[in-house]
């Protein structure tokens, strides 16, 4: 009996401590996996906002010729309307 007693004093403690390291262990290994995918939603997420920053960069520039354009019309117009005047 004493045998019994003296193995279950040291095998439970050891094996609780096996255990608790083991639940530690696999915790680090979620964690790192959450870490990852949370990153990798951010990198897409920025993927995507430089993707829309370029594309209103072209449409602005896109604008920017127009409006000169339109400049240049307006000023020939008034150029006209000054000679008719």
């Amino acid at each position: 009996m004493a045998e019994h007693v003296y193995l279950l004093t040291i095998g439970l403690p050891l094996l609780a401590i096996v255990v608790i390291a083991a639940m530690r262990h696999f915790s680090a290994i979620q964690q790192a996996r959450l870490r990852f995918s949370h990153e990798e939603a951010y990198r897409a997420i920025a993927e995507k906002a430089v993707a829309a920053h370029t594309e209103a960069a072209a449409a602005l520039t896109s604008m920017d010729a127009s409006l000169a354009d339109l400049k240049a019309r307006v000023s020939a117009i008034e150029k006209i309307l000054k000679e008719v005047e």
